[in-house]
């Protein structure tokens, strides 16, 4: 051990040669990124023993290939043989014959270089150890430490000119400029300036090679930064040898507009896609917002709309004021990494689950990467992709029926993790299963019941062990503090069940997901009809995982706030007495008392007396003791509704949940809004979520509002500034929607009124005896 490579496993690799697969990986060291190579490699895949004969007709003309018989099945309890390949060309074209003949395979879509590691549980670090002529990696526990740089590049309005490029990272910042040096520039700049455009790009290869990154970073720095320096590569006719090895750099695309880059040795991460694999959420994603909403501040140009003009006029007049707004930006990226602390998330997600740093996704190949050598330890392979039951109806999460209201005193019990504890109690696995219908057969005695005729046994599953490791390592990162480590198991445990109930994962059978959400409903069912009956409390609302106990509104906050923790464990022991003489089951079960909502509105369905799902707003205490406006569903949180509504729907529900008078609010607002103050609260922002061009029938007004900016762009020679994803700001106008960069026309405001301001004062005045109409009438005569 004292001659290996110890490291963290950054990218990995595989390629054909005279000696078989090579496999190589990139470690991130205490000494650097190493490369270590593991040559002489097989391929190999699973198919049925009965199949023999088929195969072999099929692939006698292939040569490089070998079968052996195995000791394992298939979850059908067939035996299973291994199809092994020398070349990875091999291992496609056998793929692609046995797939054109029907032949059933398993597992033949994981990669050798992810297999290696996944087989040996390499996930938090790895050893390479020289054995003789035959070296391999064995799993050590690492920490590593990354050298980061953050990229952001400027353009011509077309993106057919790369103007400058900033590189930055801590105690490091630079800018490449296209154009001559003007002989002015301070002794210690961080501008270097470069001829022509094929010399800029010259520098930027040198200059990542001597910064030597293993990790990049940028805002839609796949999608657009990579793809045009690699695109004017091409043009100029430069390698962009950005890989460790020097290597040039790929970037390619997949599904709907989705990108990828490769690098050997090095990982490219984009700041949107990480921080919604990281489950955060904001309105928009665009740099400006999220970098105002976390860090406080944002791009150093004022008119962030006009960007693409300002960005020409400091080229062709300001150049070190370009490198000033390049380079902050790349500071911006760097900054919301370290505050959100994605690279450190990341870093634990792949300590959990092998998923390589820059995965997206990935939900299936991480439950794979945890279940399956679990799986082939106990004598079977995975079966064919979603080849279970399927054809009945499996509903998702239970929501009650509300009722509305507005309420003093309003618990809220949640389930902590309730579908992967389902999953612990009640034994639900896919090896599980099928055992379990096997001993379904001869005794019920060893096996607990599902949903949709499936039975679980009781003495061998996988799955519940692995939610339990992440359970108590999740318990353990709390303690510890580890915020990164303990939201990436609560994702992983989240998917645990996410992937059981989709029909692209190789477990996929509605046996399982309707074992767990079924179950779901009817442990929710039953928790509301003992908190009825036994504590004579009314349940008002139910969500997935939630019950919302509306205690009265006479009792004093305090009361009502202490009566949480002992109501959730009176319920938790409950539970575990019920599952014990019911199933003999131990519960790992456990409700939670989360909050307590002075004031709490349940709003009706519009046009409807029935209760509303999924929409609410409460009051609570937060931790310093300062009220807090909770809002779930509502106008509050909704993206696609505008500044006025969200501002207006804060003050009125503040005011009446304090039980303060209302109609001078709602009066004054309206009054703004027609004199033309609230103008800049107007905005609506929409996400573009499919092409321009397939909104055929019904065009909604952003679409049309969209299309109208595009068109602008074109009139002026330039290229469309939005595409699929993207976001379109716009106002109304008596005219209909326009484009808010280009609006021209007098804004609607009855729009407004009718379509902002009305919703939310209706889903919360007729519980305290007024209407929205009777109280702006006489306003809207005046105007």
């Amino acid at each position: 051990m004292s001659d290996s490579i110890q490291g963290f496993p950054l990218t990995r690799h595989q390629r054909d040669t005279p000696e078989g697969i090579e496999l190589s990986y990139w470690l991130v060291s205490a000494q650097g990124a190493k490369r270590v190579s593991l040559p002489g490699q097989e391929a190999v895949l699973f198919v049925q023993q009965q199949d023999q004969s088929t195969i072999a007709q099929q692939l006698q003309d292939l040569h490089g290939w070998r079968w052996q018989n195995l000791e394992l099945k298939n979850l059908l309890e067939q035996p299973v043989a291994a199809l092994y390949c020398r070349s990875l060309t091999t291992w496609h074209t056998l793929v692609e014959r046995l797939k054109g003949s029907g032949i059933v395979m398993m597992e033949e879509d994981i990669r050798p270089a992810d297999r290696y590691l996944m087989e040996r549980y390499i996930f938090a670090g790895a050893a390479w150890v020289e054995a003789g002529a035959k070296s391999r990696l064995i799993p050590i526990d690492i920490q590593p430490a990354f050298r980061v740089l953050s990229l952001d590049i400027e353009t011509t309005m077309k993106a057919d000119r790369v103007l400058s490029i900033a590189l930055q990272s801590e105690n490091y910042e630079r800018v490449l400029m296209l154009g001559p040096a003007l002989g002015s520039e301070e002794p210690h700049s961080v501008i270097t300036y470069c001829a022509d455009e094929k010399r800029l790009l010259q520098q930027f290869v040198v200059a990542v090679q001597d910064f030597d990154p293993d990790i990049l970073i940028g805002w839609n720095v796949i999608g657009f930064d990579l793809r045009v320096l690699q695109r004017r590569a091409e043009v100029l006719g430069v390698r962009m040898q950005l890989g460790r090895d020097r290597q040039a750099l790929r970037v390619g695309s997949y599904g709907q507009n989705r990108h990828y880059a490769r690098l050997t040795g090095r990982v490219v991460l984009d700041g949107i896609d990480t921080l919604k694999g990281a489950t955060w959420q904001f309105e928009r994603y665009n740099l400006e917002y999220v970098a105002q909403t976390l860090l406080g501040r944002g791009k150093a140009i004022d008119s962030v709309n006009d960007r693409g003009q300002e960005i020409q006029r400091l080229f062709a007049e300001d150049q070190p004021a370009l490198a000033h707004y390049n380079l902050e930006d790349c500071r911006l990226v760097s900054e919301i990494f370290a505050k959100a602390g994605l690279i450190d998330y990341l870093t634990e997600r792949t300590r959990l689950t092998g998923l390589a740093l820059d995965k997206v996704g990935g939900s299936s190949q991480a439950f794979d990467n945890l279940y399956l050598p679990a799986l082939h330890r106990a004598g079977y392979v995975a079966p064919e992709y979603a080849s279970g039951q399927t054809g009945d109806h499996v509903p998702g999460g239970h929501v009650m029926e509300s009722v509305p209201g507005l309420y003093r005193n309003v618990l809220v019990l949640d389930f902590k993790s309730l579908y992967p504890s389902i999953i612990r109690t009640f034994q639900i696995d896919p090896l599980g299963l099928t055992l379990g219908l096997n001993q379904q057969e001869s005794t019920a005695d060893n096996t607990v019941p599902g949903f949709l005729g499936a039975a679980f046994s009781r003495e061998q599953a996988i799955l519940p062990g692995i939610i339990e490791h992440l359970w108590q390592a999740r318990d353990r990162a709390k303690q510890e503090g580890n915020a990164a480590l303990s939201q990436a198991i609560k994702i992983q445990m989240n998917a645990c069940y996410g992937v059981l109930g989709s029909d692209v994962c190789r477990f996929y059978d509605q046996r399982l997901s309707a074992s767990i959400t079924m179950r779901g409903h009817e442990i929710l069912t039953e928790t509301a009809a003992q908190i009825e009956t036994a504590f004579g409390y009314k349940v008002i609302y139910g969500d997935t995982d939630s019950v919302f106990v509306w205690l009265g509104d006479d009792l004093p906050a305090e009361q009502a706030d202490a009566q949480g923790p002992r109501l959730a464990e009176a319920l938790n022991h409950w539970w575990q007495d019920k599952l014990q003489q019911t199933y003999g089951l131990s519960s790992a079960l456990e409700l939670q008392y989360e909050t307590c909502y002075l004031r709490f509105l349940m709003p009706r369905m519009r046009d409807s007396e029935l209760g509303s799902k999924k929409r609410y707003a409460g009051l609570r205490q937060a931790a310093d003791g300062s009220d807090l406006l909770v809002f779930k569903g509502l106008e509050q949180v909704r993206s696609d509704w505008t500044r006025l509504a969200r501002d207006f729907q804060q003050a009125l529900f503040a005011q009446i949940f304090a039980d303060q008078p209302c109609e001078a609010l709602i009066k004054s607002r309206v009054a703004e809004l027609l004199a033309g103050e609230r103008d800049a609260e107007l905005v609506y922002h929409r996400r573009l979520r499919r092409p321009l061009d397939s909104y055929q029938r019904n065009v909604p007004p952003h679409v049309r509002a969209a299309r109208q900016l595009c068109q602008w762009y074109r009139d002026q020679g330039l290229p469309a500034p939005l595409q699929q994803g993207d976001t379109i700001t716009y106002v109304m106008s008596v005219n209909g929607p326009e484009a808010a960069e280009i609006q021209a026309s007098a804004i609607d405001y009855q729009h407004y009124i009718d379509k902002q301001l009305r919703p939310v004062a209706d889903s919360i005045l007729p519980f305290v005896g007024l209407q929205f109409d009777d109280l702006t009438r006489p306003q809207l005569s005046l105007f």
